[in-house]
Parts: C-alpha cells; sequence; structure tokens
C-alpha cells in the first residue's frame, strides 16, 4: 500500500488518510477521492492531501476482516457487515464465551495489521451481544499477512463460539443451625433464582435440612431423584475442610470432591463435587449476595455444560480479586476490647416537602415543637455523638428552629436533587474517629432516644453487625446505622435514592432489631399523617 501526501489532482482513486474541514469543504477521513472531490479540494485551495493507494497483492481493510472474522467466528457466533476496517461479531445465542486464547493471541502476532479483540474468556452473554472484533489498522493489508490470518484461525478453529445453555433444572439444599433466620433462606433462594433465570434454568427441587451430613446426603438423593441436574448445597456454615459436612455428604451419597477452595476472592471456599455425572456445588456465603463472586464464575460454566476442572479453578487467579470484602475485618486480626463505640448521628432535614403543599414539614409542630427539633433532641439524648443535622430547603429556617441546640449542621446545596444527596452529604461530615453513623430522619418524631441506643447497642463490627436495622413485623424501618466501611459507598449515592439497596446486596452484614409499634416506619409526609402522628402522640 502506498501511503502519503499528493496533490488532488494524483489522488483520484486513492483513499483520504485525514478528515479535511476548510471553509465549505468537509471531507472525511476514509473517503474514496473521485471528480467531485477533486474539484473542491481545489476550490478550497487545498494543495496537498494524505492518501492511502492499494497496490497490487493487498487486499482492502473491510474485505480482511470480513475474512478474517469469518475465519474466527465459532458455533454460536455471528458476523457483522465490515466497515473502516472493523468487522464485529455477535452471539447468535445466550451462553458462555469460550475462547481459545492462545490462537488469538498467535493470529494478533501475525502481523500489526491485523487485531483481534474479544470479551473475556468464559463471559456469560446474551443473544446479540458483541462478543469480539476484528480490526484492520491500516486501510489495506498485505494478501500474505490476510492469508496467514485465515489459515491460524482455520487451523485453532473454533476460535470464538458459544456454549449455549443447556442445564435447566436445579436442585437446592440448604442446610439449618440455630439462629439462622429462614428468610435468610427465602431470600437467598430468591438471589438464585435471579442468577439461574438468564440461563433459562429453573430450582425444580429444594430441601431444607439440619447441617449434618446424614440428612444433607438424603437430601441430595432426593433432589437428584426429583430431576435436578445440578445440585447447589448452601450451608449453615462455611465449609472449612474437605472432611467437613458438605463433602462428607457428598461422598456419602457415592460421589468424589474434584476441588475445594479456588483462588476467586470473594468466592474461596467454594466446593465443586460430581455424583454420577452430576454436578453438585458447595456454594460459599457470598453465594447468598447478588454481586458478582466466584460462585458466579462456576454455576455459569456449568449451566453451559462445561466442565470445569482443578487446573480452570486454579488459573482463575489473575483477575480473581473481585472486590473488598466490605464484611471482613480490615486488618484480619483479633481486635483489641474497647469500651463502647463512637457512633455519629445524621438527621437528614433537607428536603422540599412537596407532599406537604406549602408547608415545611420539617418546622410543622407537634407539642409545641418542630418535627425536626424532636429528632435532634431525641438524637442529641441518645449515645450517638456528634449529631449532624443536614439542611436544604429553607435551611435558615430550619438552623432557627434548632438553634440553641449543640448540634453541627452541613448545608446540602443539591437537596433538590433528592435523599441520596443529602446522605451524601451528611456522611461526608461524620468525624473520622467515628467508627459508623446512625441515619436518622427528620420526620419520625416517634424515634426516641431509646431506639436509637437500642439499635447502637446491636452495632458490633468484629462479630459481623455491620448494618444494624428495626424490624416491625417483618418489615424494615428507620433509622439505620451503618459502619464505616460502608462510607464510600453511601457517599457515592446521587439523586432520590436511598441506602436501600446496599442492605440487600450485603445480607450478610445485616442484623435487624426486633421492636413493638410502628415508631420505626412512621414517617410525616402528609397532611394527613401529620394529623395521624400528631393524635397518636397527643393519645400517649
Amino acid at each position: 500500500m502506498k501511503f502519503g501526501p499528493v496533490a488532488p489532482k494524483e489522488a483520484r482513486g486513492a483513499t483520504a488518510v485525514h478528515s479535511i474541514r476548510q471553509g465549505d469543504l468537509v471531507l472525511k477521513k476514509g473517503t474514496v477521492i473521485g471528480d467531485a472531490e477533486i474539484a473542491a479540494l481545489d476550490a478550497a485551495g487545498i494543495k496537498e492531501i494524505v492518501v492511502a493507494r492499494i497496490e497490487a497483492g493487498d487486499v482492502s481493510e473491510d474485505q480482511a476482516a470480513a475474512e478474517i472474522a469469518a475465519a474466527v467466528a465459532g458455533e454460536g457466533a455471528r458476523t457483522d457487515r465490515a466497515f473502516t476496517g472493523r468487522c464485529n461479531l455477535f452471539a447468535d445465542t445466550a451462553g458462555v464465551l469460550v475462547v481459545d486464547k492462545d490462537a488469538v493471541d498467535r493470529l494478533n502476532r501475525i502481523d500489526e495489521a491485523v487485531t483481534l479483540a474479544t470479551l473475556a474468556a468464559y463471559k456469560p452473554v446474551v443473544e446479540g451481544e458483541m462478543i469480539a472484533t476484528v480490526k484492520i489498522i491500516p486501510f489495506a493489508v498485505a494478501g500474505a499477512a490476510r492469508d496467514k490470518a485465515v489459515a491460524a484461525a482455520a487451523k485453532a478453529k473454533p476460535v470464538i463460539r458459544i456454549a449455549p445453555y443447556v442445564v435447566r433444572k436445579v436442585g437446592v439444599v440448604s442446610t439449618e443451625l440455630p439462629g439462622l433466620s429462614p428468610k435468610v433462606i427465602d431470600k437467598t433462594l430468591r438471589i438464585t433464582e435471579a442468577r439461574l433465570a438468564p440461563a433459562g434454568a429453573a430450582i425444580v427441587a429444594e430441601r431444607r435440612v439440619p447441617h449434618e451430613h446424614a440428612a444433607l446426603t438424603k437430601a441430595i438423593d432426593e433432589v437428584r431423584k426429583a430431576g435436578a441436574e445440578l445440585v447447589i448445597v448452601f450451608g449453615a456454615s462455611a465449609i472449612a475442610d474437605r472432611r467437613d459436612v458438605i463433602p462428607m455428604a457428598i461422598e456419602s451419597a457415592g460421589g468424589v470432591i474434584e476441588q475445594f477452595g479456588m483462588p476467586v476472592d470473594p468466592g474461596n471456599l467454594m466446593l465443586i463435587g460430581r455424583i454420577e455425572g452430576l454436578s453438585v456445588i458447595g456454594a460459599p456465603g457470598c453465594a447468598r449476595s447478588p454481586k458478582e463472586n466466584g460462585f458466579d464464575w462456576v454455576l455459569m460454566r456449568l449451566l453451559a455444560g462445561l466442565k470445569v476442572s482443578r487446573d480452570d479453578i486454579t488459573g482463575m487467579g489473575v483477575g480473581g480479586l473481585l472486590m473488598e470484602i466490605v464484611t471482613r475485618p480490615q486488618p484480619r486480626v483479633e481486635p483489641a476490647a474497647r469500651e463502647g463505640r463512637n457512633i455519629a448521628a445524621v438527621v437528614l432535614a433537607a428536603g422540599r416537602s412537596t407532599r406537604m403543599g406549602a408547608v415545611n414539614k420539617m418546622l410543622a409542630e407537634i407539642g409545641g415543637k418542630p418535627l425536626v427539633r424532636i429528632a435532634a433532641e431525641q438524637a442529641l439524648a441518645s449515645r450517638a455523638k456528634p449529631v449532624i443535622v443536614v439542611t436544604g430547603h429553607q435551611h435558615d429556617k430550619v438552623e432557627k428552629a434548632l438553634g440553641d441546640l449543640p448540634v453541627r449542621f452541613v448545608h446540602n446545596p443539591d437537596y433538590a436533587e433528592g435523599l441520596g444527596t443529602s446522605l451524601r452529604t451528611g456522611i461526608a461530615a461524620v468525624p473520622a474517629e467515628a467508627d459508623g453513623a446512625i441515619v436518622c430522619l427528620g420526620d419520625m418524631p416517634q424515634v426516641d432516644s431509646g431506639l436509637i441506643d437500642k439499635l447502637l447497642a446491636v452495632f458490633d463490627p468484629e462479630k459481623g453487625a455491620l448494618v444494624v436495622v428495626p424490624s416491625i413485623d417483618g418489615k424494615r424501618g428507620n433509622p439505620v446505622v451503618w459502619s464505616r466501611r460502608f462510607f464510600n459507598e453511601l457517599m457515592s449515592i446521587s439523586g432520590d435514592v436511598g441506602a436501600r439497596y446496599l442492605i440487600g446486596q450485603y445480607a450478610e452484614a445485616v442484623v435487624e432489631v426486633p421492636l413493638a409499634g410502628e415508631a420505626a416506619l412512621t414517617d410525616v409526609d402528609t397532611p394527613e399523617s401529620l394529623k395521624a402522628v400528631k393524635a397518636e402522640i397527643e393519645r400517649a
């Protein structure tokens, strides 16, 4: 391929290498120069243009990209029309992307003009998702380089393929120990169903048994007989050794343990066994969370009928550190004994009260006191220190209502964007020495200091109680205590979104405190609710 500057009249049939904008002229990169383009260049006073011209033995970028992409694509992959030297590949079906990494590396080393990029190997994909792209760097490539790339792809074929999901029926067994709430198992099943759904799989049999190997052996056998093609065991206690309850049960059922442990975090305590050709997963605790972890990496491969060997597992270390595990003590050492904890109170009082009409609900009174003052006084009477009040709408009036109280004010200028901005503002103001914060809502006048102290008494990061939530008849309310370990995520919240979704993501870190009454569920949003709460307080 010839490349370089020429006069416009000498560029006929060549390709413009760069875009040109001068006066009324707009000539895009990649344009093939013809008579009209030459005239436009002359009219614009362009004396020289950089072009590329194909020579004998060269192949155009689009032709080369299309032919290499076709050679690379295996079962379940399709190619799109090549354009500007690029040909994209897409999944024709949902499944797991299988890539021959060595073949991709060899192809990319043939010639610097030829490149192939793919998604990560074994990534679950949906139908229509882009999975790879062939890009020819210059406007043409030597035919010999194209031929080598096509031959290399043909030799390795398939370089890229989609393993479609084939396992549709899953059995789940959960073991139980005293103290494990049935709600934890219920939630685990919902999360598992959501994980299986993209693969078209479903739970066809479910058992809950005591955490001992004889009962578990029987349950595994029952779900197998019910038609399960894959069995997942969620232990009430994490697997600690190959001689622990779950591996013993698999072996008692006539199976073998293929691998225990994996270099993926979270997900270290994964166990894979096999019983008469059927895979059994001893799920790590992180599998109860919807966030990606090592369990996902194994589960999706097995659903696609791909064998997961010991070599596969031990090869997952690079890239296997998926995230810092917020529920794990940092550093992981035995903590020194402490006399209580320093928890700040953050009172959110910045909202516009749109449902209250013209009234700012923070200034609405019960018993002669504004709601925000009631909330602040109860926070001050609790063990929480300091008390931080987040203001926004009518901040001067709110501050005046609290003027003689020893609280710290922090203003949220973005209060109109919603609750998330006030939460972010309040958490940012918590002193560095605080272990956490209890987030209180300024429109909940029935939350008193006693309720706040009950929640603070349960907070214990070293025992896994990182988030403490009040609960009334199974419904979670406010206020909520948050460990400092969650502050970064709390401060990333924006818009009119609270932190409720984080509670769902970190279920293993959440402790519920059962309470009587409706105080933790009752807020004031409307004139009607204000009237009802006022009447209830006055009756008391």
